[in-house]
């Protein structure tokens, strides 16, 4: 059997990868015959590089490759992970794809499957951390000129630098990592090779400022050292200057909390004042639109999960939608993302929809509880499920959306869904698939949610739990037919 090898350069290009990937597809050169290489890597057979087959060993015509814009989006992601296997993982997956399985994306308890979005999850996290401890220091001598040393974990600086150029458009910028760098110059985005920590300035004058108004909002009564090391963690703290703060603000957080609970009360030293009788009445607030519902619980702080969780998730889809999907909750993929049923679960379901040729982008889709709530296991943030202090927090959320969809048909995907909908005491196995009548009229169903689809162990248990929930949604292609 033949034996070929490929190089991508750089290692986190998607647009090299795809290259490589589409000559290897035209040669029909399965994926264990191909050696992926990257930087100085040779090839331990001697295969010989993959550039130089013939025109006459071209199996397929050149003709375009279709493949899912899903299917790219985790290509570029993957790409930027440090894993030497990502390269031929995403091949064997393109492979599979354009080999018969069109709809792997769909099963995510497939192995290549749930390694690549490992992957990707691992990137997006560090990504998030990069947009959120990167600190710029003044250039000492020159106006309007900053540099940040950074060191991701991964290939990230071209995927993560648009952002601060958008963000910090107004000023010169770089930003130094190991690896590589990124530099901005008032209009253009530029990148290099990587640079020392000894490249970036130490110190700068904003930085006592920071500093100062940190160990002032420091509040000591929410001190969590478990959660802040969690979101937080120790090797990010040298590129912060507030770090050097945190030993003080711990050690003394006790004292500064008694001193607090012993302060004697003392009055509101600012009244609000009542309207002065005469003065004209002010119109009502102009009702809210899920725009602005949607910037208002961005801001929500109605229960302690905004604190831990990266964003608010809220709803999407049609604002006119017939058909309203209610979740229990985002999970780790729709925290970081934002966007909700993105993750394994929304795949599924996305899968089953699609079997029942219901359209996803007709669907308007949220969740009961708005924010991610998880425990940390290592490195993982694992899914706990919300408390009813969390969803009737959240209620006000929901029911706008509500009131602003109007849908017709209202499905609860899981029983904190269906709590939130129908009220407590409501017994989801007892009555999942059966229609019920809200007070405003809509209808109603409940099912249960992917994720205990995929909970489910054995593949006659999970697929048993997929069926089940297949064949309620079932009940939404009658409701299509009748629009």
């Amino acid at each position: 059997m033949a034996r070929w090898s490929v190089r991508v350069d750089p290692v986190w290009s998607l647009e090299a990868w795809r290259t490589a990937a589409r000559l290897a597809l035209r040669h029909a050169v399965a994926p264990d015959q191909l050696d992926w290489l990257q930087g100085e890597d040779i090839s331990l057979l001697d295969a010989p590089s993959l550039p130089a087959l013939d025109d006459d060993s071209v199996v397929s015509a050149e003709a375009p490759i279709h493949v899912s814009k899903a299917f790219i989006e985790l290509a570029a992601t993957c790409l930027c992970h440090r894993d030497p296997q990502r390269m031929p993982l995403l091949y064997r997956m393109l492979w599979r794809i354009t080999h018969g399985e069109r709809s792997l994306l769909s099963n995510p308890a497939d192995a290549d499957v749930l390694r690549a979005m490992t992957l990707s999850q691992a990137v997006r996290r560090d990504t998030h951390k990069m947009k959120a401890f990167v600190r710029f220091r003044e250039v000492p001598g020159e106006d309007d000129a900053f540099i940040a040393w950074f060191e991701p974990e991964h290939h990230i600086v071209d995927r993560v630098a648009p952002f601060f150029a958008r963000r910090f458009a107004g000023m010169r910028w770089a930003i130094l990592t190991p690896g590589r760098s990124a530099h901005w110059d008032g209009q253009a985005l530029s990148f290099g090779p990587g640079g020392r920590q000894s490249d970036a300035p130490v110190d700068d004058a904003r930085e006592e400022l920071w500093r100062t108004y940190y160990a002032n909002i420091f509040n000591p009564a929410r001190l969590n050292t478990r959660m802040m090391q969690q979101e937080m963690p120790a090797k990010y703290w040298k590129h912060l200057p507030e770090a050097a703060l945190l030993p003080q603000l711990v050690r003394d957080a006790g004292d500064r909390v008694q001193e607090m609970h012993d302060r004697e009360a003392q009055a509101p030293r600012r009244r609000i004042p009542q309207p002065a009788s005469g003065l004209p009445v002010v119109a009502k607030a102009a009702p809210a639109t899920l725009d602005t519902l949607r910037d208002a619980a961005s801001a929500c702080r109605r229960c302690p999960l905004w604190e831990p969780a990266t964003q608010t998730v809220f709803g999407e889809g049609p604002a006119d939608a017939s058909i309203m999907l209610v979740g229990e909750q985002p999970g780790d993929s729709e925290d970081l993302s934002g966007h909700p049923f993105v993750g394994p679960a929304g795949q599924l379901l996305d899968r089953a929809l699609r079997e029942l040729g219901i359209e996803r982008s007709a669907l308007y889709m949220t969740n009961a509880v708005k924010h991610f709530r998880f425990e940390r296991r290592g490195k993982r943030r694992i899914h706990s499920k919300p408390q009813i202090t969390h969803v009737n927090a959240c209620r006000p959320w929901l029911m706008g959306e509500i009131e602003n969809v109007r849908p017709q048909v209202i499905v609860c995907l899981g029983a904190t869904a269906a709590t939130a909908v129908f009220g407590a005491g409501f017994n989801l196995m007892a009555n999942h698939g059966r229609w019920h009548v809200l007070d405003d009229g809509t209808r109603a169903f409940a099912t249960v949610h992917p994720s205990w689809v995929l909970r489910q162990t054995g593949d006659a248990a999970r697929d048993g739990a997929y069926q089940l929930l297949k064949g309620d949604l079932q009940q939404l292609v009658e409701v299509k037919r009748l629009r």
